[in-house]
């Protein structure tokens, strides 16, 4: 099957051979073919290029992109989508004055969602959590990563991750597995810390690696949560079955997460809302990415990642949106883009860098998503009649795909 799309207005994120990840100023660089074409064979992109050097093609599908732009799909590299129920109710708690932490204290945040999750079955929440995944594709939005951590017990972990790799079974979309247990402490795990810790690498980080359920290991290393000693040692268990270091870092206080990330060469420290000059510092000439959630920043009304200090010290930066029912009940990366060009100061190149390519990258998907080029996975946006990229950030709340294509088909 061959699609050729023509007369692009714009075509974005191209390359001859795809960059690993873009950083520092090269983030303000957006290469784009303007008057282009595109051509996909079954789930690849075979060629592109500009109109007037435009072949004649034998091929199965003409699209007329006529004053629209195409671009790569955008890449989620952290997300919490599998999840049961909602939390509305803490919502109000916080218009009425309550924090997060408070919340999570007076028994909700990530204790309520695992309660609730435990006693939902398996098929009732991968329906859920399909629905989800059809909402952020018709969204734009081509590889996706999904962590477990609203289980914790063995049983609803495992069940989180098993509905993880269904839904990659099932779906057109990339989608990553991250094992989270070290989320939050059970109740009856609250006096003994270590226990849990124990638990989880003992009972069910095994079968995590057994059934191959997860590529990634995750840890909410935060105040209140799991300390640095406790990320050291879940990483390193993690590690020796193979699994790769992502880690919570820097959302409410700075205890030392990103240095530990370094450490043991995690591919991303997220989150990032608190960031010290120590911090900045310590991830430069690194292979590990820093990832800011804006949409997080923008619900639960606490700072936004520092990405102008990020970007201007030379470092790189993705966006995500980090989905989940507690702190960003939203998985619109569209929103994502705007709010960091409004709040966060990045320009539109910048954004659009920060969740294709190097979205990609953390989630070790560069050599295949988050650019326009030969041989990479023919997933990409066509916009609406705009009349250019900026306008995509600008016109907030109102996204302007007019199709999706995943794996070379329109979803």
């Amino acid at each position: 099957m061959t699609t050729l799309i023509t007369n692009i207005k714009e075509l974005l994120q191209v390359g001859s051979i795809s960059k690993e990840m873009v950083c520092g100023k090269e983030m303000k660089i957006l290469p784009t073919i303007k008057n282009a074409f595109l051509l996909i064979e079954d789930d690849l992109i075979k060629d592109f290029g500009s109109m007037k050097s435009i072949s004649k093609f034998e091929v199965d599908n003409y699209v007329d992109a006529k004053d629209r732009i195409v671009l790569p799909t955008w890449c989620d590299s952290h997300t919490h989508i599998v999840y049961a129920g909602n939390r509305e109710r803490e919502f109000v708690d916080r218009i009425n004055g309550l924090t997060y932490e408070e919340i999570a204290n007076n028994g909700g945040g990530i204790l309520n969602s695992a309660k609730t999750l435990q006693n939902t079955s398996e098929e009732d929440l991968y329906l859920q959590s399909a629905k989800r995944i059809e909402e952020i594709m018709k969204l734009g939005t081509g590889a996706v990563e999904i962590k477990s951590g609203y289980g914790l017990t063995k049983d609803a972990e495992l069940k989180m991750l098993r509905i993880i790799k269904k839904l990659n079974e099932n779906y057109p979309i990339t989608i990553k597995a991250t094992f989270l247990a070290a989320h939050a402490l059970p109740s009856e795990f609250k006096k003994n810390k270590k226990a849990y810790i124990d638990y989880v690498i003992n009972e069910i980080l095994p079968i995590v690696a057994n059934e191959n359920l997860a590529e990634f290991i995750d840890v909410f290393c935060e105040t209140g949560y799991f300390s640095v000693q406790d990320t050291e040692r879940l990483l390193k268990a993690g590690k020796k079955y193979g699994l790769i270091p992502k880690i919570h870092v820097n959302q409410f206080t700075a205890i030392g997460g990103v240095q530990v990330g370094v450490n043991y060469n995690a591919l991303s420290v997220d989150h990032l809302e608190i960031m010290r000059d120590e911090d900045i510092k310590e991830l430069k000439n690194t292979k590990t990415m820093p990832v800011a959630l804006p949409s997080c920043s923008y619900f639960l009304s606490i700072p936004y990642t520092p990405a102008r200090k990020i970007i201007d010290a030379g470092l790189p930066l993705a966006l995500a949106t980090d989905y989940n029912p507690g702190s960003t009940p939203s998985g619109n990366m569209n929103f994502v883009i705007s709010t960091a060009s409004i709040k966060m100061k990045m320009t539109p190149e910048e954004a659009i860098n920060a969740a294709t390519i190097n979205g990609a990258y953390a989630m070790g998907l560069e050599k295949t998503h988050g650019s326009i080029c030969i041989g990479k996975k023919a997933n990409f946006i066509i916009t609406k009649e705009i009349p250019s990229f900026g306008f995509i950030p600008y016109s907030f709340g109102n996204h302007q795909i007019d199709k999706v294509f995943i794996e070379g088909k329109e979803i």
